[in-house]
Order: structure tokens, then sequence, then C-alpha cells
């Protein structure tokens, strides 16, 4: 930083208006078309590109949204029990993650890396393992 000094930090996530990374376009041109599940979490889906992923899926291909609020109803997502391929899983991404895992028997899996994981994200699991471990013993 040239007014202090020290080191830029350049942050993980892409910030509004910033250009997505070219592995980024490559990915999803290779692929989108044969996704069976599309997972989108914490976007408001009002921005390009990633709001013109819902559209780059397969007619059959189920779309999950995790979020803390419904988005893309202007894109096409319908959510509700009538919804044969749009889902909303209400909540913060690290919970509705674990639900995921937990529903599809995962937790397994991920207590062998917990270790790797962000430091609030392993935090999650280990308490959630402990909960199944606590109603597997009752």
């Amino acid at each position: 930083c040239e007014a202090c000094g020290g080191p830029y930090v350049k942050p993980t996530i892409v910030l509004f208006r910033g250009s997505m990374p070219r592995e980024f376009h490559v990915k999803t041109a290779l692929d989108l078309p044969g996704c069976d599940l599309l997972i989108v979490m914490g976007t408001s889906l009002t921005v390009a590109p990633a709001n013109g992923l819902v559209y780059r899926v397969p007619p059959t291909a189920l779309r999950m949204v995790m979020n803390d609020e419904r988005v893309g109803r202007r894109l096409g997502l319908e959510y509700g029990e009538d919804s044969i391929r749009d889902v909303f899983a209400h909540g913060h991404s690290d919970e509705t993650c674990l639900d995921l895992a937990e529903e599809m028997d995962w937790l397994d899996d991920l207590a062998l890396i917990v270790d790797e994981l962000p430091e609030g994200s392993a935090r999650l699991l280990r308490e959630r393992l402990a909960r199944r471990q606590l109603q597997e013993d009752e």
C-alpha cells in the first residue's frame, strides 16, 4: 500500500464488478452441459456471470439455492412443494452444507478432513458430529 507501506491484500472473493478468473469460464463451459445438480450459495443472483449459471445447466438438472433469502425468481427459479427441479435451503452456507452432507451420509467423510477446514466450519462440523453421536448413544 502506498499510504502505509504494507502489502496489498487481495480477497479470495470476486468483488462487485470484478472479473471472474479465466478458469471459471473454461470450467463452466466444460462442466455445465453434463451437470445433474447445480448448487448456488450466498449470492443474490443479480449480477452476471453467476446469475447466468441457472440457465446453462440442462433442463433435467436440479438447482439448489442455499441462501438467507429466496433469490432467482426473476431468472425462472420456482420454489415450493410443486417445484420439480428447484430447491431452496434457507440459512447460512456452512449450516446448509452440513445439512446436505448429513442427508447424503457424508459427515464421516468430512470428519476425515475436519482439521483442514476453516476454523468456523470445523467447529460447526465437530458440533454436528457430537450431536449425532449423542443421538446414537440414546
